[in-house]
Parts: C-alpha cells; sequence; structure tokens
C-alpha cells in the first residue's frame, strides 16, 4: 500500500471511530422454538415410519396419477415461473459478488471543441481564443476498487444468496403444492366416478320402482299417490346424477388445467381406482426436523437471515468509502488546423498518461436518510422472523390436523363398513322373502337403496382417507430435506 494510500486508510479509521450517532432500534424479533408434538403423536405412532419421499405419489401405485403430475411438472405455468424467479435471483448474485472485485475497462473519446473568445480560458490564454481544438484520449486500462473495509459489499453478497435460496425453496413449495393439488383433485375426481356409477345404479332403481308404480296404478291396485312419490324420487336422483357429472367435469378440468393443458387431455380420467396406503411415511421426531424438510419453513428462514445481512448493509452505510481509481494509456490535444497531426501526437511516448486517485466519502449529514434506512431494515428483519415464526406454527398445525384427519378417517371407514355389512344383510333376506313370496320386488328394491346410499357415502370417505394421507405427505414437506440448514435458527440482527 502506498503512503498516501496508508494515510487515508488511518484517517478513515479515525473518522469511522467516531460514528457513534448509529441508533441503537428496539430489541430484534426472536425465533421461536419448535414446539413438541408428542400428544398429537401418542395416538398415531404405531404407523409412523420415516420423512416421506421425493416422488412420494409412486406409493399410490395408479399410473394415471403418475402421469399427471409428470405432466405438471414439466408443463405448469405456475412452478416455469418459479425457477424464473429463482434464476433471476442467481443472477442477483452474481451482481452483487462483483463488487468483491476490481471493476477494470477500457475508455476512448474524441472532442472536438471551440474555446469561447470571452471565457476564462481564452482570458488566460489569449492566443487560442476563438479556435478550434481537438482532444483524444484512449485508456486501455482503467482501474477501480471499492475497499470493503466494513463488510458491506460481502453482507450485500449474502443477503442476496439468501434470497437465492429463499426461491429456491419457494420453488420447492410451489412444486409440493401443485403435487399436492393434482393428487386431492385426482383422488376428488375418482370417488365422484365411482359414486356416479353408484348413482346410475340408484337411478335405475327407482326407474324401476317409477315404472311398478305406474303399472299397479293401470291395474287399479293403488291410488295415484305412489306414483307420484316415485316420479319425484326418480327425478331427484337425476337431478343427483346430472349435478355429479358436472363435478367431475370439474375435477377434470382443474387437472387439465394443473398440468398446464387444455380441458381435452383429461376427459378420459379415473379409468382405475386408488387404494389407500396402509402406512404414510412420517418419522417419529417431527419438532426438530420440519425446518430441514419444510420448504415454506426453509424459504422464511432464509429470507430472515437475508434481512439480518441488509441490516448490516445499512449500518455500514453511516462509515466513510474507500476507494481507488487508476487509469493509464495516452491522451493528446491539438488544434483544429493541426487535426490530421493528432494521431501521431496521440501515440507518441510523450502522450503516455496515468493517474491514481484514492478516495474518501464521509457521510456527515445526510438528512434523516441513513436512519430511516436501517430503522426500515430493522423493521424488515423483525417481519421476517415473525413470518418464519407464523409459518412454523401453521406447519406444527398442518401436521397435527393431517394426523388426526387420516386416524379419524381410517376408523370411520371401519366403522362404515360394519354398517354396510348390516344393511346388506337385510337386502339379502328381502331377495330371500322374494323367492319365497313373502315380499315383492318393490321391496327388494327399497331394501337395496340404503345398501346404494352407504357405498356412496363410503366413496367420499374413502376419498377423504387418501386426501387426509396428500395432506399429511405435504405437511411433512413431501421429500423435501435441505441439510445446509441447521435445526434451530440462532441468527439475529440489531
Amino acid at each position: 500500500m502506498s503512503p498516501a494510500l496508508g494515510h487515508l486508510a488511518a484517517g478513515a479509521l479515525m473518522l469511522a471511530s467516531g460514528c457513534a450517532w448509529i441508533p441503537a432500534g428496539d430489541p430484534p424479533a426472536e425465533f421461536l422454538e419448535p414446539p413438541e408434538l408428542k400428544e398429537t403423536l401418542a395416538e398415531v405412532t404405531s404407523r409412523l415410519q420415516q420423512w416421506p419421499e421425493d416422488h412420494w405419489w409412486k406409493q399410490f401405485n395408479n399410473p394415471e396419477l403418475n402421469g399427471l403430475i409428470e405432466t405438471a411438472l414439466k408443463d405448469n405455468p405456475g412452478l416455469k415461473a418459479a425457477a424464473a424467479r429463482l434464476r433471476e435471483a442467481e443472477g442477483l448474485v452474481k451482481v452483487e459478488g462483483a463488487r468483491l472485485l476490481p471493476f477494470l475497462e477500457a475508455d476512448a473519446s474524441l472532442t472536438y471543441e471551440r474555446i469561447s473568445q470571452h471565457g476564462v480560458f481564452a482570458t488566460l490564454n489569449p492566443k487560442v481564443a476563438g479556435d478550434k481544438i481537438l482532444l483524444g484520449i484512449i485508456n486501455p486500462l482503467s482501474f477501480r476498487y471499492e475497499f470493503d473495509f466494513w463488510g458491506k459489499n460481502r453482507a450485500t453478497l449474502e443477503a442476496a444468496l439468501g434470497q437465492a435460496a429463499a426461491e429456491e425453496a419457494e420453488k420447492a413449495e410451489v412444486r409440493l403444492r401443485l403435487t399436492a393439488g393434482i393428487a386431492r383433485a385426482y383422488f376428488r375426481g375418482q370417488a365422484i366416478r365411482q359414486q356416479l356409477t353408484v348413482v346410475g345404479t340408484i337411478v335405475a332403481i327407482r326407474e324401476q320402482l317409477r315404472t311398478l308404480a305406474e303399472t299397479r296404478f293401470r291395474l287399479g291396485l293403488d291410488n295415484d299417490q305412489p306414483v307420484k312419490v316415485a316420479v319425484a324420487d326418480y327425478e331427484a336422483a337425476f337431478k343427483r346424477q346430472v349435478g355429479l357429472r358436472d363435478q367431475l367435469d370439474v375435477q377434470r378440468h382443474l387437472l387439465a388445467r394443473l398440468a398446464g393443458q387444455g380441458p381435452d387431455q383429461a376427459a378420459k380420467l379415473f379409468l382405475k381406482p386408488v387404494a389407500p396406503p396402509d402406512r404414510i411415511p412420517a418419522p417419529d421426531h417431527l419438532s426438530i426436523g420440519l425446518l430441514v424438510h419444510r420448504p415454506d419453513l426453509a424459504a422464511a428462514l432464509y429470507r430472515a437471515e437475508s434481512a439480518a445481512r441488509l441490516v448490516k448493509v445499512a449500518k455500514t452505510q453511516f462509515y466513510p468509502t474507500i476507494d481507488l481509481t487508476a487509469f493509464v494509456g495516452f491522451n493528446a490535444l491539438t488544434l483544429g488546423k493541426h487535426a490530421d497531426k493528432l494521431a501521431n501526437l496521440l501515440f507518441s511516448g510523450q502522450s503516455f498518461s496515468y493517474g491514481v486517485a484514492p478516495g474518501l466519502r464521509m457521510p456527515w449529514f445526510e438528512g434523516g436518510r441513513l436512519r430511516g434506512e436501517l430503522a426500515a431494515h430493522r423493521a424488515e428483519y423483525d417481519a421476517a422472523v415473525e413470518l418464519y415464526n407464523d409459518t412454523l406454527l401453521d406447519a406444527m398445525r398442518e401436521v397435527a390436523d393431517s394426523l388426526s384427519a387420516w386416524h379419524s378417517t381410517r376408523e370411520m371407514i371401519e366403522s362404515h363398513r360394519r354398517l354396510m355389512a348390516s344393511l346388506g344383510e337385510d337386502w339379502r333376506l328381502a331377495k330371500v322373502r322374494l323367492v319365497t313370496g313373502l315380499d315383492d320386488d318393490r321391496e327388494v328394491l327399497r331394501r337395496r337403496q340404503p345398501v346404494l346410499e352407504q357405498e356412496y357415502a363410503l366413496r367420499a370417505l374413502e376419498s377423504d382417507q387418501l386426501i387426509a394421507a396428500v395432506d399429511l405427505i405435504e405437511a411433512l414437506g413431501g421429500g423435501y430435506h435441505n441439510p445446509d440448514i441447521d435445526k434451530r435458527p440462532s441468527r439475529t440482527a440489531s
């Protein structure tokens, strides 16, 4: 380091020592400790294994679902937009990283100018008043470098790295929400498709009952009241069938949209039924592992850490900026009437020039701007920490809700199947009574309707169980894993 630059740095350190006007600020926000889930896990711990795998949807063994999700991962616009935001953040990392390096560039200029006859230069040099001059400058090497004594540029780079990491985690979050949304819509569509088959049978039964009522009325065995009831029941069942078809179309169109395709691409879905898995992969220690496995938590933490670095950047604005500029090149000036000699002059040894300019800038008075920026970044950090805390609490609630739903739907399905077995026995006895002549066809058809209604309800319960499984997998991060994150965040800003 040259003596001049050494004196400049020493002076800057002396000035920086007087920067006691940086406001202390309020105590920064604190990260929440992940709460335990011992009571929540107590009833379902026998079915817990490990964290979900990345391609978790394959455990449902359904080619249609696998194909939909694979298409969506390639074509969904929202996922592509998230990837574009990640590339943008990675580009900004390169921009901020460049501040730590010296800038080398070349410049050249050619200036043609007439000297005023009444200007200062003409007054001091009357012989050239009114003349035209030509100035040529060629600097093949120009150098600029800012000394990062206070860590401002490094902190800016770390903040950009944090934002890029947050965007990467948010891309994983979009992917998780997309795949889980497709799975839920597919399972709902499967249930509606199966319910539509059941309702089709109900419509056929009610049509038979209507025909029987009309026949008995024509034969004078009954009055018209049973006919009216049978017609009303048939029309209600038909309307129900039409409504289910509309719901099925809605699910198909939604799946096509999530997959990034047009509505026609989903016209022939729901050909193969889905069976719920016996086990849902889930870990034994949820509370301390969610940060590593939940992309939304990871993104919130990265943004909080990035905000912490920006607080440091705001503090360094109170300190002096020290930089160094230098150039090496040629410059020459000649009168306009000798313009043809400029090239010879410019590239002669006597036109060689160089310069070194260390610089220092100290913010003595900024009208409160620096204090305002520091206060804004501190508030941004506090908001980022509280967003992380809010996300953590939501994550724990989602895990608890999905565990409860998974457990309760299994019990409800078991109970419902026992109910169906009982109703099925009544229907079987009605068929026996029909054979023995104790009942007619109407009683058999009426006994079958409750069985079909409960089968209709069972399809919905099975769908709820599948959706509860997806909710639990999503709540556990859907296979996301980031080993670079500590289990408990600790970085704070002041």
